[in-house]
């Protein structure tokens, strides 16, 4: 049974930054490409990040520069690192493999900045 776990998220204030973790049991995780996904209230989900096994990563553009996507395989998990948080990165965040599977959706983190 897959299972992924995020964390990290909270409440802080435009410019401050975060680290979301999450945990994935039920993969084969090393071989797995791994994607960080938020959806906002009233939006559709979305791809923030994505890291291949060999580490490749790729951003969507309004992140770029900003988040940092990462990996330990060691630990089953990936992280994301946002810096220089705005108040249109309020969303819940998710992680998942991509493309992304219906059935593996956790729970989510909140991230929520604001002034």
């Amino acid at each position: 049974q897959v299972q992924l776990v995020e964390s990290g998220g909270g409440l802080v204030q435009p410019g401050e930054s975060l680290r979301l973790s999450c945990a994935a049991s039920g993969i084969i995780f090393r071989i797995a490409t791994l994607g960080w996904y938020r959806q906002a209230p009233g939006k559709q989900r979305e791809l923030v990040a994505r890291i291949s096994s060999g580490s490749s990563t790729a951003y969507a553009e309004f992140v770029k520069g900003r988040f940092t996507i990462s990996r330990d395989n060691a630990k089953n998990t990936v992280y994301l690192q946002m810096n220089s948080l705005k108040p249109e990165d309020t969303a819940v965040y998710y992680c998942n493999v991509f493309p992304p599977i219906g059935g593996y959706w956790g729970q989510g983190t909140q991230v929520t900045v604001s002034s």
